[in-house]
């Protein structure tokens, strides 16, 4: 038995900071709590537009979870720059993700039935495989997706849960994605692909799939900085780790 590991996305804490242009809240103290309180590694996404993490940031985030000896998932776009930072600053892993300034949030996994844009995301993952740093690729859970994403020879995939996330808070029938993540999963295993979850994730929403044993790991951010308004982010976290105690996987 193991038990799924919880990657707690601090983006949120940078959010807020940015909002005012102030120096608090410390993503260095929220980075530090969270994985006091049972989070397995950390992720932060270094967005073009620097809307949320800095530069700065970034040297400050791996320096904690160096400490702590927990992963930094670094979420980037395959930008030449990211490229540099990420080869530069050595994260365990990276987790290549689309993006556009217009958008609010990452609307959607990764392009890669393209030529264009799987032959850019080829080149981000040789370059930095090259460089002994684990790739997973933020994707559709749909059969070429998955095909596309096994053609690059990458460690995980992280299956985009935003769709389902967005049902289950409205009341809607979500079997459809179950069933989907079902069979990304079948397909994962067969290859030895990391089968990752991410992007509008709940307590609740989060435990269904863990009943489901379907991924081995989430990266949850929005909601667990959101109720720390309430709870503190400490608190949330440890409440979170030990929902994922209760339903550990069977291997």
């Amino acid at each position: 038995m193991s038990i799924p590991r919880l990657g707690v996305n601090i983006d949120h804490v940078a959010t807020l900071r940015q909002q005012r242009g102030e120096i608090y809240p410390s993503i260095e103290k929220a980075a530090s709590i969270v994985l006091e309180n049972g989070a397995d590694q950390i992720t932060i996404h270094l967005r073009e537009d620097r809307r949320h993490i800095q530069d700065a940031d970034v040297p400050l985030v791996k320096k904690i979870t160096d400490q702590f000896k927990k992963p930094l998932n670094f979420e980037m776009g395959c930008h030449p720059e990211m490229i540099e930072k990420a080869l530069e600053i050595n994260p365990a892993w990276v987790c290549l993700v689309p993006e556009k300034r217009e958008e609010r949030t990452t609307e959607g996994g990764l392009d890669l039935k393209s030529p264009e844009n799987f032959a850019r995301v080829k080149e981000a993952v040789g370059r930095l495989r090259s460089d002994e740093i684990m790739v997973s690729l933020f994707i559709e859970s749909d059969k070429e997706s998955l095909e596309r994403a096994n053609d690059l020879g990458v460690e995980a995939v992280e299956i985009h849960t935003g769709d389902y996330a967005k049902d289950f808070l409205l009341g809607n029938d979500y079997s459809k994605h179950l069933e989907s993540f079902y069979l990304a999963k079948e397909y994962l295993d067969k290859y030895e692909i990391g089968c990752h979850a991410g992007h509008g994730l709940t307590d609740l929403s989060t435990e269904v799939l863990l009943k489901n044993k379907l991924f081995v790991e989430y990266n949850i951010g929005h909601w667990i900085i959101a109720e720390a308004v309430f709870d503190g982010v400490g608190p949330v976290t440890k409440n979170l780790a030990n929902l994922f105690e209760l339903h550990p996987l069977e291997l």
